[in-house]
């Protein structure tokens, strides 16, 4: 299984951590080679160098500003989903990120590192979208 859970503690206020985590073109900066272009349902992150690049379509299905939103992910090699959960706790806040990413092609023995490689991944993104 390539579930993962990524909690973090901010001294920012819920709604500001919200905007931060949702702000999809942000999200490229702390993704490498990767770009991200909103769509009406979501948005597209295309991740890769020319033709070595592949799409990760993410379509919103639950959107509760701002404390809840969940992706499901559409393409043809990243498929999965994730869920962004904000809420107030003490001077700030704090954000859960649960995903379950699977890769298309790979064998299941590989979902441990799959999973342990996007919480790392996903992580760092979540540090820095909120930093």
């Amino acid at each position: 299984m390539t579930a993962f859970r990524i909690q973090c503690r901010t001294p920012l206020p819920a709604a500001e951590a919200w905007r931060r985590l949702t702000d999809w073109p942000r999200h490229a900066a702390h993704v490498p080679l990767t770009t991200i272009t909103v769509t009406p349902s979501g948005f597209v992150a295309r991740t890769g160098i020319g033709r070595l690049a592949f799409d990760d379509p993410m379509e919103i299905v639950s959107w509760a500003p701002p404390t809840h939103c969940r992706l499901e992910k559409r393409g043809a090699f990243v498929t999965g989903w994730a869920e962004i959960d904000v809420r107030a706790s003490g001077n700030g806040s704090e954000v859960t990120w649960t995903e379950d990413l699977r890769l298309r092609l790979l064998p299941s023995f590989l979902d441990r590192p799959t999973a342990w490689a996007g919480r790392r991944m996903f992580g760092r993104a979540v540090r820095g979208l909120l930093g």
